[in-house]
């Protein structure tokens, strides 16, 4: 299922993100194995390198969507490999630092198929572990030549995904409508910083250790924002409408769990009689069927996958901006143009 028409080209990942996982691994797993054991071990279990007592595993672990990013933001600006590969180690302690205490969060049982850590080691031990990923993180770019104005990249990012967090757990408490409600402005704003901010310090971070010039840095942190929220719109998109043989999610499945996701928001912001009975039926969970065809007939699914396509097409133009050779950066719109391309 096609969602999302791309202003980028279209190519299979797989390959990319392989090769960029194995120039990875190996200094991530020497970083990691600088923790306490059993830090270390949880450490592992969240990246799907073994089971709980340590048995190696193999368990695929994410898609490594941001040490790929890093990678190839780096090759786009010429930076050293060295530069691309530590801003890849980083970004990605980060980030599954962010996962552990996200799942603590959202008391989210499974990740992947697996018991999340929480679950699997103790709500105490997993905080602890992804204390123990962020402060890694920083280390690693300390240690770099130019490790500081690193350390204050990734900083400023994580700021902006704090921020981000925040806004989307209080637009939870906020009414469907009425003026305290959502509006699909301060929707994308929230996207921005939750899911963009981390992509955007990713795509910049290798290029900026590696000394690239400012207007490029700008300009890949620009696309990796662009590029979170145009996600963060076909996730809404998929999360509704989505088929489950595909997402592997329920369809309806964030009408059921009554979140405030951009179609619903501009759906509501829509003029006529049909904000309120939209709100009734999410207010009670009775119908997500029938509030999923509202909100379509009031515009709600055209205006995400509108609004995707603005983004999408400013990512585009952040590329257009990098004066690079065209091979890295064509790998890196391949991948940004499948990321947004895609059925799940």
């Amino acid at each position: 299922m096609t969602v999302l028409p791309s202003a980028l080209p279209v190519a299979p990942p797989d390959r990319l993100l392989a090769r960029c996982a194995a120039s990875v691994r190996p200094a991530l797993e020497e970083a990691v194995g600088r923790l306490h054991p059993w830090v270390a071990e949880m450490a592992a279990y969240s990246f799907g390198w073994c089971e709980v007592g340590g048995a190696p595993a193999d368990t695929g672990g994410g898609k490594g969507v941001r040490q790929a990013l890093a990678l190839l933001g780096a090759e786009a600006a010429g930076a050293p490999a060295r530069a691309g590969v530590t801003a890849a180690v980083a970004v990605e302690l980060v980030h599954t630092f962010s996962l552990l205490h996200d799942d603590v969060m959202d008391g989210d049982a499974l990740r992947r198929g697996r018991p999340t850590a929480w679950r699997a080691y103790g709500t105490g031990p997993a905080v602890l572990a992804g204390d123990a990923l962020f402060a890694l993180a920083v280390e690693t770019l300390a240690a770099e030549p130019g490790g500081t104005h690193g350390v204050r990249r990734l900083s400023a990012a994580l700021t902006d995904l704090v921020r981000g967090q925040a806004d989307d757990l209080v637009f939870a408490g906020r009414p469907w409508t009425g003026p305290r409600r959502v509006r699909p402005a301060e929707y994308r704003v929230m996207a921005e910083h939750k899911t963009g901010a981390l992509l955007g310090c990713s795509a910049a971070l290798g290029a900026a250790l590696g000394g690239a010039p400012a207007p490029v840095v700008a300009a890949l942190d620009r696309a990796g924002r662009d590029l979170g929220v145009a996600f963060q719109l076909v996730d809404d998109v998929l999360g509704i409408w989505g088929d489950p043989s595909l997402t592997g999610k329920p369809v309806h499945g964030d009408l059921r769990e009554r979140k405030k996701t951009y179609p619903v928001l501009a759906a509501l912001a829509s003029p006529g009689p049909g904000a309120r009975r939209i709100a009734a039926l999410l207010e009670s969970g009775a119908d997500p069927a029938g509030a999923a065809a509202l909100i379509e007939e009031a515009g709600g699914r055209a205006a995400a996958l509108t609004a995707a396509r603005e983004h999408t097409e400013a990512v585009a133009a952040a590329l257009d901006a990098l004066p690079s050779p065209p091979g890295p950066v064509a790998e890196l719109r391949g991948l940004v143009g499948q990321l947004l391309h895609r059925a799940h």
